[in-house]
């Protein structure tokens, strides 16, 4: 029977590039995300190569909605092995002094409520499968900090605790815990949202790097993780571009 994977955020940019990759390694993939339309077309571009995909339209902000999700998860053809929580994002860069709490409020609940609520709703399943994993997108603003990302940096933190705690507290149970802590990654969506569709501001963040990470290079350590034999747990994998050796510290050109 196909093992059945779940991908938060699948609409755009890691989600999406994840979706595709656990797809091609022949998983049936439910790809949630808010964009119905964007989610069709990904399903279509998947079934199209040959892979399996079912679109489900899911707010990780809303409890209703997530438990929409996992009522999908019951109806998917498969046990349900894998939970990317992957759906996240960042929301300006000011200083914490005059920083937006709208802001800080909307990436607490996306990045951190939105990973407790799904996780929470799927691990029944994941469990019942025998052998479940769950991957949380973190960040490497989950192990450091930096001016002006107070508010992302804080989300990050705090979602890197729930993976630590998680894989404590799951300990001896049929389950993984897996964090992706990707640094600089060079996507369509990630600095629109976070400058308010400035797209020059945006642009700058990559300006001069060669070889900024892309999706896909995350998505090939999600996949590479996922697919390790079920005895062996990667924790943590930090993964950034070679042009940058730590948070604050880039080479240009």
């Amino acid at each position: 029977m196909t093992s059945v994977a779940i991908v938060t955020g699948a609409s755009s940019g890691i989600g999406a590039a994840t979706a595709r990759r656990l797809a091609a390694e022949g998983f049936h993939v439910l790809a949630a995300a808010r964009r119905a339309e964007r989610l069709a077309d990904l399903v279509a571009e998947i079934t199209s190569a040959g892979g399996q995909a079912t679109a489900v339209t899911c707010d990780i902000t809303s409890d209703e909605s997530v438990a929409g999700l996992a009522e999908a998860a019951a109806q998917a053809p498969g046990p349900v092995t894998l939970l990317v929580n992957n759906a996240g994002g960042a929301r300006g860069l000011d200083p914490v002094e005059s920083g937006s709490v709208a802001d800080w409020q909307w990436m607490y609940d996306v990045n951190v409520l939105g990973t407790l609520r799904v996780t929470q709703a799927l691990l029944p399943a994941l469990e019942a499968s025998g052998s479940g994993t769950i991957v949380v997108v973190s960040s490497t603003a989950g192990l450091g900090v930096y001016e002006g990302g107070g508010g992302y940096t804080a989300a990050k933190h705090a979602q890197t605790a729930i993976a630590g705690t998680l894989r404590l507290e799951l300990c001896g149970r049929p389950l993984r815990v897996i964090e992706i802590d990707p640094g600089m990654v060079k996507t369509d969506e990630f600095g629109l949202v976070r400058f308010e569709g400035d797209a020059e501001r945006a642009a700058a963040v990559y300006a001069g790097v060669p070889g900024p990470l892309v999706a896909e290079d995350v998505a090939d350590c999600i996949a590479w993780c996922a697919t390790r034999p079920e005895h062996v747990n990667i924790d943590r994998l930090v993964v950034r571009p070679r042009a940058q050796a730590a948070q604050h510290k880039v080479h240009r050109v």
